[in-house]
């Protein structure tokens, strides 16, 4: 049986001072409703980085997961781009 699809995201690591967690900062891009024009929003959302692999400005892909911990409901699944 295969899993569900779930919520991924692209985003850049914003914070790892923590064990095992990561900050990651999402960008997307919403249309304003009423003038119509694109706006850019980002959110910060906590992962799950279960190696401390990932240093500040890398680009990794986010995958949602059970409930980790208060704040974390997301995992670390690749570093896309590492930062230089």
């Amino acid at each position: 049986m295969e899993r569900n699809r779930r919520k991924s995201f692209v985003g850049l690591v914003e914070s790892n001072k923590m064990e095992k967690t990561v900050t990651i900062k999402v960008q997307r891009i919403v249309k304003h409703p009423v003038y119509g024009k694109y706006v850019k929003r980002t959110t910060k959302l906590m992962a799950h980085d279960a190696d401390n692999s990932c240093n500040i400005g890398d680009k990794v892909k986010i995958t949602a997961t059970r409930p980790l911990s208060k704040s974390k409901r997301w995992r670390v699944v690749e570093i896309i781009e590492r930062a230089r």
